[in-house]
C-alpha cells in the first residue's frame, strides 16, 4: 500500500538530513515529505516555538496525498510525539508513529544546561559552526550522509528558542493518549534513551526497538538498520 511518510529532522538540522530515506521511500512509491521546523533551514529566520512545530507537522500531514506515518528524529521525535498525543476532537490523522533519539523526558534543568553552554558556544568567532561540523563529521563517519547533515544550513541561533520551548513538553503524558501504533527507536550508544522502557509503557500500542552500535544519530549512524525498521513499522500498519 502506498503511503505518505512525513519526516522530521532533529535541532540545527534540516529536511537535508532525510535525503536517503527520501529516495528509499520515493523508489517504492511512497510519498516522502521532509519538512523543516521553525527557525532551520529555509525558515532560519524564524523564531522557533512549539505551536510552530506543531504547524508545519499539522500542515505536512493533512497536506500529504495518502494515508500518513509520521516519523521524527530527536527534536523532531519530541514535537511528533507532543503532536500525536494533543487532545484532537477528530483524532490525529496519522496511521503509526517512529520517534527516535528521544528517549528521555525534556527536563528544565538539563535543557538550561544546554542553553547555558549554548551561550558559551555562540561566543566563538564563527558561533560555533566549525565545532558543529567537526561533530557532525566524527559522528557520521560516511561522508555523504553528513554532508546531508549541513547542507541544509546549521541553524545555530535556534538553541536558545528550542531549548526554552522543550521545558513545556511532556512526552510520557502525550504518548498515553496515542492510539496508534508507536516505535521507539534508539540507538544502543545514544544517551538519549534513559528513560525509554517508561516512554514504551506509557503508550497504550508501543514497540522499543534498538540498533546496536547507533548512537544518537541513529539513522546517519546505522542507516541500513533504521530504514529496516522504517519499511517493516509501514508494512505492518497497511490495511
Amino acid at each position: 500500500m502506498v503511503q505518505s511518510v512525513v519526516l522530521v529532522h532533529g535541532l540545527r538540522t534540516s529536511a537535508t538530513m532525510w535525503r536517503r530515506q527520501v529516495e528509499l521511500l520515493e523508489g517504492l512509491g511512497h510519498e516522502a515529505i521532509a519538512i523543516d521546523l521553525p527557525g532551520h533551514g529555509p525558515r532560519m529566520n524564524e523564531r522557533f516555538t512549539l505551536e510552530g512545530a506543531v504547524a508545519a507537522i499539522s500542515y505536512a500531514v493533512e497536506s500529504a496525498r495518502h494515508p500518513v506515518f509520521l516519523c521524527g528524529f530527536s527534536l523532531g521525535g519530541y514535537t511528533s510525539i507532543h503532536y500525536a498525543g494533543t487532545p484532537d476532537p477528530a483524532g490525529r490523522p496519522i496511521m503509526g508513529l517512529l520517534a527516535a533519539s528521544c528517549g528521555t523526558r525534556p527536563y528544565r534543568v538539563v535543557l538550561d544546561a544546554w542553553r547555558a553552554a549554548a551561550r558559551v558556544i555562540h561566543t566563538f568567532p564563527d558561533r560555533g559552526l566549525g565545532l558543529n561540523n567537526w561533530a557532525v563529521r566524527a559522528a557520521v563517519r560516511d561522508p555523504h550522509l553528513a554532508d546531508d547533515v549541513i547542507r541544509g544550513g546549521v541553524a545555530l541561533e535556534v538553541m536558545d528558542d528550542a531549548l526554552r520551548e522543550l521545558r513545556a513538553l511532556d512526552p510520557v503524558a502525550s504518548l498515553r493518549r496515542i492510539r496508534q501504533p508507536v516505535w521507539l527507536v534508539n540507538g544502543t550508544l545514544d544517551h538519549f534513551r534513559l528513560e525509554e522502557r517508561r516512554y514504551a509503557a506509557a503508550a497504550p500500542d508501543a514497540r522499543l526497538l534498538h540498533v546496536r552500535g547507533a548512537t544518537h544519530m541513529v539513522s546517519l549512524t546505522r542507516p541500513d538498520e533504521f530504514e529496516r525498521i522504517l519499511l517493516a513499522a509501514l508494512d505492518s500498519v497497511a490495511p
